[in-house]
């Protein structure tokens, strides 16, 4: 193996990692309200992707609004991105950290399906049986607990929709996370500012200094690992790409059944086996072909 592919591996890998970790970093502010979290998460972001694309972007992103047809889309994303953003933050809140980690495992298998809807791409027999299996999955647990698991799934498809739509677009990753933030900023706020009676129910005004710290590094902590993989995915191949993207939810599992002490159930045992089943299959179609 080359060195810059080893290289490749490693920042995809530590890509991956630091988003199966980030629970625990959502789980230090879950004291400030999961909406107020957003606002901060998306406006520190904002900051620094205009620092960013002013020194590296500003050309692309000139020919994007000149040349782009396809950016009236650009609004959808802005949309799904906040709302899984969200519920990320709003399910670490809740102590539903398994919930999560079953959303990033349906993930792809949804985009899977969302491509042979909408793109009319080819469905081989094994990954036919793959999406067959993580449906298998999801209603063992619906028939077990009563109700749909709401949000896995939606965190699932809002970015199986994003991944989408984003496809459609053809937009860079930096200057892309730009215009998205522009569009969903104001609208959190307004929404953030309506929710509350005064500035003194603002955390971030009420809290200890290293609560405002970690709120502050919300947006470094998203784009960190981003860059890492924008950068990891051009130097290793995409079937690698695929198989590694399990490592993320895989932690989330982990840190939520170890650290976190949520329970896994003989549910929950059931319906991620028909899931890691059907991932098995489908990792392994990508990698035969």
């Amino acid at each position: 193996m080359k060195s810059n592919q080893l290289k490749g591996y490693f920042i995809t890998f530590l890509a991956y990692f630091i988003w199966g970790i980030l629970p625990i970093y959502w789980k230090a502010v879950k004291h400030v309200t999961p909406f107020e979290v957003l606002v901060h998460r998306i406006l520190w972001t904002f900051v620094i992707l205009v620092v960013i694309n002013l020194l590296k972007y500003r050309k692309y992103l000139i020919d994007t609004f000149k040349n782009n047809k396809n950016l009236k889309y650009i609004f959808l994303t802005a949309i799904l991105i906040g709302t899984n953003w969200f519920l990320f933050i709003y399910a670490i809140s809740i102590n539903r950290i398994l919930d999560a980690s079953l959303g990033y495992y349906i993930n792809p298998l949804v985009s899977v399906l969302l491509g042979v809807v909408f793109l009319k791409e080819k469905l081989p027999r094994e990954q036919i049986i793959s999406v067959i299996l993580a449906s298998i999955g999801v209603l063992y647990m619906t028939f077990n607990y009563g109700k749909l698991p709401i949000i896995s799934l939606a965190l699932a498809f809002s970015f199986a929709f994003y991944s989408l739509i984003r496809k459609k677009i053809n937009l860079k990753t930096i200057p892309a996370l730009l215009l998205e933030t522009s569009i969903v900023l104001p609208i959190f706020i307004i929404i953030f500012m309506k929710s509350i009676n005064s500035f003194s129910d603002i955390t971030f005004f009420n809290t200890d200094i290293f609560t405002i710290i970690l709120l502050l590094f919300a947006g470094v902590v998203t784009l960190v690992p981003l860059a890492l993989f924008g950068q990891g995915v051009t130097m290793i191949p995409l079937k690698s790409v695929g198989f590694l993207q399990y490592i993320a939810p895989t932690f989330m599992l982990l840190i939520g059944t170890l650290l976190y002490g949520e329970p896994f159930t003989t549910t929950h045992l059931v319906s991620f086996a028909f899931i890691w089943m059907a991932l098995g299959i489908y990792t392994w179609s990508v990698v035969r072909r």
